[in-house]
């Protein structure tokens, strides 16, 4: 018997088959009779419990909200640092037995330590509080020879690179660190730190406007002012700070936002006609008792 030849499809039954919609096959069930879960709902699920379990999660999170916090002006380079710096929470270093191993350690948790710090402006409390909070958690990390807790040396350190990053000069600042560092086998408690680091950085803010302050009151041809017209705005200044009662840093700083124009203009008015021209007053004189007026108000640690 001869065998019938099959009939190949034409082009316009291919064409027909293309346009025909894809079933979806329905869902299994299990000898149980419960549905069983597709292969690709199975495998996103376990991406998202991987990367939930992994930590990725909570520090995407956690990059956000340090945006939100900041608002940096460019935020992909914020987040690209963000995620450098994060590398050094628990740095992995071979020659950890060693003092040049530790000491690298010790530099890179001050560095991350600082980079947290300036996150937020100390105006802006409740971020710079938290940001305050994961720098010391930071530092105050064990280690192979290292004990849990923060101690007065490293705090101090922390100290001078804030103002030395701040480019004040050292005789300003010295005094100040003289005030709020500590011993250096002390255990520092988070509200000394805190309160230590947050001084300094208002230090640093009244020392630029000091220096702002005193561009406007030097002569032209010459980077010195009139030494009555200096010690006039720094007589000013002084009584601006004591009618303050607050004990806060922060609160300094309004104090000397308080000098308006009148009452500047009435003491410079005194100072040229009740005194003779004397020795000009340089900047650094200038800066240098400006702080002395701040640093005076600051409570000594302990």
């Amino acid at each position: 018997m001869a065998v019938l030849p099959v009939p190949l499809p034409s082009a316009k039954m291919a064409t027909v088959e293309k346009r025909r919609p894809t079933v979806i096959p329905p869902t299994g069930f299990t000898d149980s009779g419960r549905p069983s879960v597709s292969q690709a709902a199975v495998a996103t699920e376990s991406e998202e419990d991987f990367l939930r379990q992994v930590g990725v999660t909570e520090m995407l999170r956690a990059a956000l909200l340090k945006v939100l916090e900041a608002r940096p002006e460019e935020p992909i380079a914020f987040l690209a640092h963000y995620f450098e710096n994060m590398g050094l929470r628990s740095p992995v270093n071979g020659g950890a037995g060693e003092p040049p191993g530790q000491l690298l350690l010790q530099q890179q948790r001050l560095g991350r330590a600082l980079w947290h710090l300036r996150l937020a402006h100390h105006s802006q409390r409740a971020a710079f509080n938290n940001n305050v909070t994961v720098a010391y958690e930071c530092l105050s990390a064990g280690g192979r020879r290292k004990r849990p807790g923060l101690d007065g040396r490293t705090y101090s350190e922390l100290l001078r690179r804030i103002c030395r990053d701040g480019r004040a000069p050292d005789e300003v600042v010295a005094p100040l660190l003289r005030k709020v560092q500590c011993r250096d086998h002390e255990a520092v408690p988070l509200s000394v730190f805190r309160a230590g680091t947050l001084t300094c950085f208002v230090l640093l803010e009244f020392v630029a406007r000091a220096a702002a302050l005193f561009q406007l009151l030097q002569e032209p041809a010459a980077a010195v002012a009139d030494r009555r017209v200096g010690q006039a705005v720094l007589d000013t200044l002084e009584g601006a700070l004591r009618a303050s009662d607050a004990a806060a840093p922060a609160r300094f700083l309004e104090a000397g936002s308080r000098l308006g124009p009148d009452s500047l203009a009435l003491a410079l008015d005194r100072a040229v006609g009740g005194r003779r021209p004397g020795a000009p007053m340089t900047r650094a004189e200038f800066l240098e008792r400006a702080a002395a007026l701040f640093i005076a108000k600051v409570k000594p640690v302990g």
